[in-house]
C-alpha cells in the first residue's frame, strides 16, 4: 500500500509518537524509517524523564502516548527528583535498559493498528497547490495527505572527532542532506546546533570497589500511570569526577577539539555542556561530576554521564585514566560531537504545522530542542494535529495553563530559539497545577474527546477520577478540634474552631499521617489519590489565586489577531516590532505579550488595533 492519510519520517522518540498518535485516530499512517532497527534507538543517555522532563512524559502518557509505558517496561532503576521540594517541581527519572527499551518501542510500533513501516530514506517531499502529496524515497514515491518530519539531529548533520569530521547524524548513520535542501526550498528560515555525546565505557575495566555507589528509590515512581512494576532487580550507578590532572590534559589539547579550533558553527546546548565547555569556562573548579550508568542488565557498557567530548580518541583515552576509579579502564567507543541543522520554529503554527502549508507538520529536534522527551512530546503533538487536518477538523491547541506540552510549543513557535531548547519547571507560570501527579486529570479528557486514548486507558482513568473525587467528598465531611489535632501530634493553633479534614491538611503541620491519624477511616485509601488530592488541599489557597491569573492570561487571549494582519499598517509599531512580530505571527494579544522582545508600547499600539477591528 502507497496511500497514506499521514505519513512520518523518522522512527526516533517524535517519529514513533507522531505515527502512534495519528493512528489511534484512525488514521492510515506509514512510518518511513532508513533502518527499521533504529526504532526508538536510545542515540545518547539510557535514561528518560527529569525535572521538567518527568512532567512532559506523564502529559505524553495521559494522551496515552508510548514513552512512559515503554520507559517503564525497562527500567532498571527509579529517582524521583527534588523528593524534598514541593510537589510541583518533583520529577520522576527512570534509568532505563538501552536494548529492551528499543524493543519494547518496536513491539509498540508493530502492535499499532493501521500503523505501517517503511524501510527507506526520504529525498524529497511532494506538494501540489500548497499542499504536502507524499514523499519520494530511494524505493519510489510515497503518497500522503500529510507528512510529519521528526529528522532529529540528522538534518545536513556533521559527525566531529577531533579535527577530523564527515556527514553523519549518529554513530554509524548518514546524515539526511536532501531533505535540509527541501525544507530550505520552502522558505524555511535554517541554522545549526551542535550536540555531543561521552565515550562508551567497559564496565569490567572499571575499579567499582573504589567509588561511592548510587541506587535508585525503593519506591517506585512510574512514568506511566498504568504500568506494573516488573519486580526486576534494580542496577546502581557509579559516582566519580574529573580531577585537576584531568583538566590540565584537556587544557593541553584544546586546540584539537573541533569546537575551539572553529569547526563548528552550532551552539551547543546550555545545560548539557562537554567536558572541554566545563574545563575552559569553570577553570576554578578542580572536579566535575560523572555518573556510571549501566546501559542494562545483559551488557556490560556503560555511559558516563558528565564527560560528552569530541577530542580526539587518544586524548579521551588518556584523561580517561586519571579519573578514579577509571585507571584501567577500556574505551568501547570514543565520544564525538554533531552538528546539525534546524528550522526556526516561529516558522509553525502551535499545531506544528508550517505557516505556509497545512499539512506539513514538523516535530522534535528539527524544531530546535534537545532532548528525548521534548521530541517525543511534539511528537504527539504533531500526529495528533496532522490526523485530524487530514480529517477536515480543526487543530488541538494546548495552552500554557494547562500543560508543559502548551507551555514547550508556545516558547517555541513564539520566541523561536538561540541554544537548544530545554524543558525546565520554571519555564512554567502555572507548575503549581502542572504537577506530575495530576496530569490524567488535565489532559486525558481531552484525550477521550478527540478520540487518542484507547478504551483501557479511559477505565482506568474513569475508576481513578471517581477514587479522587469520593476522597475529596470524605475529607469535606470529615471534621475534628484543634485538640484533637495535636493529641495526634499535630502543632497546631488552640483556636476552637472545628474544621473539615479537607481544610486541616491546608496546614503545613497537617500531612496525610497525621490525617490517618486522626480519621483512621482514611487508610484504607490508595497512596497515590490520597498523595494527590492531599496537595491540592495544601495547595487549594495558592491554586483559586492561580485559577484567577489562567482567566486573566485567557482573556488576553480571547482578543484574536487577524491571520492575515499586515504588521506594518499598525500605527505605532517600530520597524523593529513589526519585524518581530511578523516573524512569530501570534494569533491574539496574549500571544504578541510572549514574543521576545516586543514592547509594551507595541502591544499598547495592538490592543488600540483589536479595539477599533472589534
Amino acid at each position: 500500500m502507497d496511500h497514506f492519510d499521514v505519513l512520518v519520517i523518522g522512527g526516533g522518540h517524535a517519529g514513533c509518537e507522531a505515527a502512534a498518535a495519528a493512528a489511534r485516530l484512525g488514521a492510515r499512517v506509514a512510518l518511513v524509517t532508513r533502518r527499521i532497527g533504529d526504532i526508538g534507538a536510545l542515540s545518547c543517555n539510557p535514561a528518560i524523564g527529569g525535572l521538567g522532563k518527568g512532567h512532559l512524559v506523564r502529559e505524553i502518557d495521559a494522551l496515552d502516548g508510548l514513552m512512559g509505558r515503554v520507559s517503564d517496561a525497562s527500567a532498571v532503576q527509579y529517582r524521583l527528583l527534588n523528593r524534598s521540594k514541593g510537589p510541583a517541581v518533583q520529577g520522576p527519572r527512570v534509568q532505563v535498559d538501552r536494548r529492551r527499551y528499543a524493543d519494547a518501542m518496536r513491539a509498540a510500533i508493530y502492535g499499532q493498528a493501521g500503523l505501517t513501516v517503511i524501510e527507506a530514506m526520504v529525498d524529497d517531499i511532494s506538494v501540489k497547490s500548497g499542499r504536502v502529496t507524499g514523499v519520494v524515497t530511494d524505493c519510489g514515491p510515497v503518497h500522503a495527505k500529510a507528512v510529519v518530519v521528526t529528522t532529529g539531529t540528522f538534518l545536513a548533520a556533521t559527525l566531529h572527532s577531533g579535527l577530523s569530521s564527515k556527514p553523519g547524524g549518529r554513530h554509524g548513520d548518514p546524515a539526511s542532506s536532501a531533505l535540509a535542501q527541501v525544507l530550505a526550498g520552502f522558505g524555511l528560515t535554517m541554522d545549526r546546533f551542535k550536540t555531543g555525546t561521552p565515550p562508551r565505557l567497559d564496565g569490567r575495566t572499571i575499579d567499582w570497589s573504589s567509588l561511592e555507589m548510587q541506587a535508585g528509590d525503593s519506591d517506585h515512581v512510574r512514568l506511566s500511570s498504568d504500568a506494573l512494576d516488573a519486580c526486576r532487580p534494580s542496577l546502581c550507578c557509579g559516582v566519580t569526577r574529573t580531577t585537576r590532572e584531568t583538566h590540565d590534559i584537556i587544557r593541553e589539547n584544546i586546540a584539537l577539539a573541533p569546537m575551539y579550533a572553529g569547526l563548528i558553527e552550532g551552539v551547543g546546548p546550555r545545560y548539557c555542556p562537554s567536558i572541554e565547555d566545563k574545563v575552559m569556562r569553570f577553570g576554578d573548579r578542580d572536579g566535575h561530576q560523572i555518573y556510571l550508568e549501566p546501559e542494562g542488565y545483559d551488557t556490560s557498557t556503560i555511559y558516563p554521564n558528565g564527560i560528552s567530548t569530541s577530542l580526539p580518541e587518544a586524548v579521551q583515552r588518556d584523561f580517561l585514566r586519571t579519573i578514579p576509579g577509571l585507571e584501567r579502564v577500556r574505551m568501547i567507543r570514543p565520544g564525538y560531537a554533531v552538528e546539525y541543522a534546524h528550522i526556526d520554529p516561529r516558522s509553525l503554527t502551535p499545531a506544528l504545522a508550517v505557516h505556509e502549508l497545512a499539512t506539513l507538520f514538523l516535530a522534535g529536534q528539527v524544531n530546535g530542542t534537545t532532548g528525548y522527551e521534548e521530541a517525543a512530546a511534539q511528537g504527539l503533538i504533531a500526529g495528533i494535529n496532522a490526523a485530524r487536518a487530514v480529517a477536515g477538523k480543526s487543530p488541538v491547541i494546548f495552552d500554557r495553563a494547562t500543560s508543559y506540552l502548551g507551555v514547550m510549543i508556545d516558547d517555541l513557535v513564539m520566541q523561536g530559539v538561540s541554544e537548544p531548547y530545554r524543558m525546565f519547571t520554571s519555564r512554567a507560570e502555572y507548575r503549581l497545577s502542572l504537577r506530575i501527579d495530576n496530569a490524567g486529570a488535565r489532559l486525558t479528557p481531552t484525550g477521550i474527546g478527540i478520540g487518542c486514548v484507547a478504551a483501557a486507558r479511559q477505565r482506568s482513568f474513569e475508576v481513578r477520577s471517581a477514587a479522587l473525587e469520593t476522597t475529596r467528598l470524605v475529607l469535606q465531611r470529615l471534621t475534628a478540634s484543634p485538640s484533637k489535632l495535636q493529641k495526634s501530634g499535630a502543632s497546631v493553633k488552640q483556636d476552637g474552631v472545628t474544621r473539615s479534614a479537607a481544610e486541616w491538611l491546608a496546614y503545613p503541620a497537617v500531612d496525610w499521617s497525621v490525617a490517618c491519624a486522626v480519621w483512621p477511616e482514611l487508610l484504607v485509601i490508595d497512596s497515590s489519590v490520597a498523595s494527590t488530592v492531599a496537595t491540592d488541599m495544601r495547595y487549594a489557597f495558592y491554586l483559586s489565586r492561580q485559577t484567577s491569573d489562567v482567566a486573566n492570561m485567557r482573556r488576553d487571549e480571547a482578543l484574536a489577531l487577524p491571520d492575515t494582519l499586515d504588521f506594518s499598517s499598525v500605527a505605532g509599531l517600530s520597524t523593529e516590532m513589526v519585524d518581530r512580530l511578523t516573524r512569530s505571527r501570534p494569533g491574539s494579544l496574549g500571544a504578541a505579550m510572549r514574543v521576545a522582545g516586543v514592547t509594551p508600547g507595541a502591544l499598547t499600539s495592538l490592543l488600540s488595533f483589536v479595539r477599533r477591528a472589534a
